[in-house]
């Protein structure tokens, strides 16, 4: 802060005014008054700020007035409409961010809110996050310098952040729960180790398993495993450190075992997970005496019990044309022997489910296809991966940065769910709204912050997408 300037604010205090706070943007000083509340929630004080004007070297204090359109000269602009959006999507995190990780919240969220906007690193984060108008009342500290050192705060913060997923966990029922990998030759991580990836590369990696609630579509715990940690054990782990209890998990065929089957009756949760396709299950002799409608599509179905398990047996007869298409097309092209041509035959169209649940055919359906709404998560998470993965020389950077990429994933997502509610997935994905409503710019004009014009096509879409971006 200039001398001046706090030779103004230590005038003022004189005459008596309190609660004063001079704020820096863009090299400009603004004028707050602040004060605290008691909230009821935290349970805590929390600090609130009124905007009061800018404050000028010669003019003094130059009060705010009503936001307007002025076609006069610009001296400071920020992206205000882009940032209401990210800051609506992210605004869910803010207090249980300040619970868990005290002091370097706002570094957190700040860094975590810019990288949805794309490929930031570290170096870049800074620039990103200057140019976006300060809808929350907030200085983070985003020099690559103090941002690097955050990473290794909160990679070696392993309460904070399961406090975080906890949270988050806590408001849907049913999840979605798998496992992916991200690939590194850093030798610096020796977290990382090789092993069986689905990419079939026998190289360095980091296994993480991400839990994505099945009805809101957001994700709500990440965990890092090493390299050659399988399925199985990841599993029990990540119950035991979370603690999902009363939740059902909606799994990947690659958890169907006796033994996965074994450690989910143990922590007493309830699943729902589809069986291989070569599983001996499809051997039990289930009749398809049921039907139902699935998106105009007749799916016949059947159930069998045993053990206080359930087999839960479908055949979407769409699906069925398209598998016996492939499989006679693979047939005539010797790709397939004729044994494993008949034995594919059989299961064509078929999907067979295994749970704990004792539910109608219809229901478990349902539930199995939510899996379909949150898989594309995983390769939303892993492009946010790619920011800093190349400098990261040590395992704490590494635990922070996917977490703080895991935040990022849950604003991205938000996002989604704003575009899935209007229907207009087909038209604009989240990077495209961020994009448009960029073009809305706050102006600091004379010391009056001023909003450019909102194009109507911006305006109408801001109504559809049911959020409240711009101010009356």
């Amino acid at each position: 802060m200039g001398e001046w300037a706090h030779n103004w604010l230590t005038e003022q205090r004189k005459l008596g005014e309190k609660g004063l706070e001079i704020k820096t943007f863009s090299k400009g000083y603004y004028v707050y008054r602040s004060t605290t509340y008691w909230d009821k929630e935290l349970k805590k004080r929390r600090k609130t700020s009124t905007y009061l004007g800018k404050l000028d070297k010669d003019k003094g204090l130059i009060d705010s007035q009503k936001t307007v359109i002025s076609n006069k000269r610009v001296r400071s602009l920020w992206e205000y409409g882009n940032s209401s959006l990210l800051h609506t999507a992210m605004e869910d995190l803010i207090a249980p961010l300040q619970n868990a990780f005290g002091e370097i919240w706002e570094e957190i969220y700040a860094l975590a809110l810019v990288r949805i906007t794309g490929h930031v690193p570290l170096k870049r984060a800074g620039v990103v996050w200057e140019k976006l108008y300060p809808v929350v009342d907030m200085q983070p500290s985003m020099t690559p310098k103090n941002l690097s050192k955050v990473l290794k705060e909160v990679g070696v913060n392993r309460k904070a952040q399961n406090d975080i997923f906890r949270e988050l966990s806590s408001k849907d029922k049913h999840l979605v729960y798998d496992l992916s990998a991200i690939f590194t030759r850093s030798e610096g991580i020796n977290f990382a180790e090789k092993g069986y990836n689905k990419e079939h590369f026998y190289i360095p990696q980091i296994n993480f398993a991400l839990l994505c609630t099945a009805n809101e579509n957001l994700p709500t715990m990440m965990r890092i495993l090493p390299g050659s940690v399988r399925d199985v054990k990841s599993l029990a782990l990540s119950i035991q450190e979370v603690g999902v209890e009363d939740k059902t998990l909606i799994l990947d065929r690659g958890f169907c075992s006796k033994t996965s089957v074994k450690i989910l009756k143990k922590q007493k949760l309830t699943f729902v997970i589809p069986t291989r396709r070569n599983s001996v299950l499809y051997n039990k002799p289930m009749e398809l005496n049921a039907h139902f409608f699935y998106h105009e599509r007749l799916i016949k179905s059947g159930k069998w019990e045993e053990d206080e398990t359930f087999l839960y047996l479908f055949e979407d007869n769409e699906l069925r044309k398209e598998e016996e298409y492939t499989l006679y097309k693979r047939y005539d092209e010797k790709k397939i022997t004729e044994e494993e041509f008949n034995e594919s035959l059989k299961k064509a169209g078929r999907i067979l489910l295994i749970s704990n649940l004792d539910m109608e055919c219809e229901d478990i359906f349902l539930m199995y296809k939510k899996r379909d709404c949150v898989e594309k998560h995983y390769d939303t998470y892993k492009n946010l991966l790619e920011a800093d993965k190349i400098y990261l020389q040590d395992n704490e950077s590494l635990f922070g940065h996917l977490f703080i990429s895991f935040l990022s994933l849950y604003g991205y997502a938000k996002i989604e769910n704003y575009i899935r509610g209007a229907s207009l997935t087909k038209k604009y994905s989240p990077r495209d709204l961020i994009e448009m409503f960029g073009k809305v710019y706050m102006m600091d004009i004379d010391g009056q912050m001023m909003l450019t014009e909102v194009p109507k096509k911006i305006e109408d879409l801001g109504k559809k997408l049911n959020i409240d971006l711009f101010p009356k």
